[in-house]
């Protein structure tokens, strides 16, 4: 498996990967993701199985410390600089979950954030992932209020270094 940064010529790949791994009303669509990699494909983390795309990671990085709705729309917030890693979307093709992908990413992103000298990483996600994110030293703050993306209740969790 080889894990590397996006392009733009990812765009394609990255938003039929999130197409099937997130309901419409939470989906990034093809537009967003051409924005993101804009102004941030080094902070995308791909996973190829040979030419295609299985997994990815992806999220800006700020210093504002909490993830809100605005920041998935509006990739421009970005600041290279900033203190905090976002984490926005883990994607996994169903035929590849259980096999540790959305894991090496994870870790991958988090290390990353580490050696470019981040305060720490930040991502939300539903109840039923809290243990998860739990395994990989993420804490859970609790349900946020920050966000409400897709009309669901997330829960935030960081990692601080």
């Amino acid at each position: 498996m080889e894990i590397r940064t996006a392009t733009m010529n990812d765009l394609d790949a990255v938003a039929a990967v999130e197409a099937e791994c997130f309901p419409v009303a939470e989906a990034a669509t093809k537009e967003e993701f051409a924005e993101r990699i804009k102004y941030y494909g080094d902070h995308f983390w791909l996973m190829f199985e040979g030419d295609k795309l299985i997994a990815f990671l992806d999220g800006f990085v700020t210093d504002e410390p909490d993830l809100t709705d605005e920041m998935y729309a509006k990739a421009s917030m970005h600041d290279e600089n900033g203190a905090w890693q976002m984490l926005f979307g883990l994607n996994t093709l169903p035929e590849y979950r259980k096999n540790g992908c959305a894991g090496e990413l994870l870790h991958r992103a988090v290390e990353d954030a580490r050696k470019q000298g981040r305060k720490g990483a930040v991502l939300t996600c539903k109840q039923r992932l809290v243990d998860y994110y739990a395994k990989f030293c993420f804490v859970d703050e609790g349900v946020t209020d920050k966000s409400v993306h897709g009309g669901v209740v997330w829960h935030q969790m960081r990692i601080t270094f």
